[in-house]
C-alpha cells in the first residue's frame, strides 16, 4: 500500500509531469523574449539570482547570470563562477558513474542489491540495482524533517535514516521517485570500488568531462569540499547564499548537510558545467552507448511508461520534442537540466532557492530558444 505523500514529495511529483507545458507569448521573440523572462523573474523578485547556459552544437545561444548569488553581500551571479546546489540534477552525473561501472563489467544492474551491500536489511521482496536507478524498488521516500536534515552522515550512516522500515510496494509493479534509491546505489558502488564514491565519480566522469567547478559537499561542514566561507582559495569561484521564500521576501535557507545523499541531490556546480556535461551526451564522449541505452529508456510499469529512465528523466514536452535530463529541487536549490538530442540542444538553469514556483517561466524560455534556434538553422 502507499504511504501518503506529504507537500514536498507532492511538489516533486509535479515536477516530473508528463508533459512540460510551454508558453505562447508572442510579443517578443528569439533570445531578445527568453533574456525579457529571466530578468523579470529577478526584478519580480520571484528568485535571488539565476544562471543560465544554452548550447547549440556546442555552441553558446545563452550564457548569462541574473541577480545575485548573494543578496546581502550584493554579489552578481556568473555562469561560469558561481556554485549552485543543482539538487536532483545529481542523479545524471551519478547514473553516469554507474553506467561506466556497469560497461567495466563491476556491476549488474539486474543483480540484488544484496549482492554488494548485504548488511542492509532484509525486506520481504527482493529488489535489484536496476528498481533502484528508475525508483521501482518501493523504498520510501522523506518523512518530516528528512528534507532539510543537517546531520554529518556519511553514506553508509545515512542509510540508518530509512533502512529499517517497509517497502512501499512489491518491486517492479510501481513507481515511486525518492533520492533513497540512490543513496544505496552509491552504497553499492562504494563498496565495490573500495574507494569513497565521490573519488570514483570525480575519477571516472568529473575530471574526464572537464568538469573542473562540480564538487560535493563537506561530510563535516555541509558546506562545498575545498570552499572556505564560501570562497575558493583561489578566489574565481563564489559559492551562492541559498536562499528560501516566503511572504516577506527572501531568507537564508534552514542549514542541510546533503552528504550522504549526494548521488541523488547533493552535488554543486555551475551552469557552465552542467551545459558541458549534457553536450557530452550530445557528442558521443560517452563511449558505452549500448549500456547508455538502458539509462536513457523509459521504464515501463503494468504497460504504462514511467517517463524515467535510470537516473534520468526521459519525455517530451507538450510540443513533442523528446529530451531528456532532470528537473532538482532541494533546500537553497533549483534546477533545470535538459538535453534536446533532435535539436542538438542543451539547457543548463540554476537558482539558489528552495521551490521558487517558476517552471512555466523556465519552459517558455525553453520553447522559446528552441524555436528560435530552430527558425535559424
Amino acid at each position: 500500500m502507499k504511504e501518503h505523500m506529504n507537500p514536498i514529495q507532492k511538489y516533486l511529483k509535479n515536477l516530473f509531469a508528463k508533459k512540460r507545458v510551454l508558453g505562447n507569448d508572442a510579443k517578443l521573440t528569439g533570445l531578445a523574449k527568453a533574456d525579457a523572462i529571466l530578468t523579470s523573474l529577478v526584478n519580480e523578485e520571484k528568485v535571488p539570482g539565476i544562471s543560465v547556459t544554452v548550447l547549440k552544437k556546442g555552441e553558446i545561444v545563452l550564457q548569462k547570470g541574473y541577480g545575485h548569488a548573494d543578496l546581502e553581500k550584493k554579489i552578481p551571479v556568473h555562469p561560469k563562477k558561481t556554485i549552485f546546489r543543482i539538487a536532483s540534477v545529481s542523479k545524471p552525473i551519478a547514473a553516469t558513474a554507474l553506467a561506466q561501472m556497469v560497461a567495466d563489467g563491476q556491476i549488474d544492474l539486474d543483480a540484488s542489491l544484496y549482492t554488494y551491500v548485504p548488511y542492509y536489511p532484509r525486506k520481504t521482496y527482493d529488489f535489484t540495482i536496476r528498481q533502484l536507478a528508475s525508483h521501482t524498488a518501493g523504498i520510501r521516500g522523506y518523512r518530516g524533517i528528512e528534507y532539510g536534515l543537517n546531520k554529518p552522515y556519511s553514506i553508509k550512516q545515512g542509510i540508518n535514516v530509512f533502512k529499517d522500515d517497509d517497502l512501499l510496494f512489491e518491486p517492479g509493479t510501481d513507481y515511486f521517485y525518492t533520492s533513497y534509491d540512490w543513496v544505496l546505489i552509491s552504497l553499492a558502488m562504494q563498496e565495490i570500488s573500495r574507494i569513497p564514491f565521490e573519488d570514483y565519480v570525480r575519477e571516472k566522469v568529473l575530471s574526464p568531462l572537464g568538469m573542473k567547478n562540480t564538487f560535493v559537499p563537506n561530510v563535516n561542514l555541509g558546506t562545498v569540499e575545498g570552499f572556505s566561507d564560501g570562497k575558493a582559495a583561489s578566489n574565481t569561484l563564489d559559492l551562492t547564499a541559498f536562499y528560501s521564500k516566503n511572504r516577506k521576501g527572501f531568507r537564508k535557507a534552514i542549514p542541510v548537510n546533503n552528504f550522504f545523499k549526494m548521488a541523488g541531490g547533493g552535488y554543486l556546480s555551475t551552469s557552465d558545467d552542467i551545459a558541458k556535461f549534457g553536450q557530452t551526451y550530445l557528442d558521443g564522449k560517452i563511449l558505452f552507448e549500448n549500456v547508455l541505452s538502458q539509462f536513457l529508456t523509459s521504464v515501463v510499469v503494468k504497460g504504462t511508461p514511467t517517463y524515467y529512465g535510470l537516473g534520468w528523466q526521459v519525455s517530451q514536452d507538450k510540443k513533442g520534442r523528446p529530451f531528456y535530463g532532470h528537473v532538482g529541487n532541494g533546500v537553497g536549490g533549483y534546477s533545470n537540466f535538459f538535453v534536446y538530442p533532435e535539436q542538438q540542444m542543451v539547457f543548463a538553469i540554476l537558482v539558489n532557492c528552495t521551490s521558487p514556483n517558476i517552471q512555466m517561466e523556465l519552459d517558455e524560455v525553453i520553447d522559446t530558444l528552441l524555436v528560435s534556434c530552430a527558425e535559424e538553422s
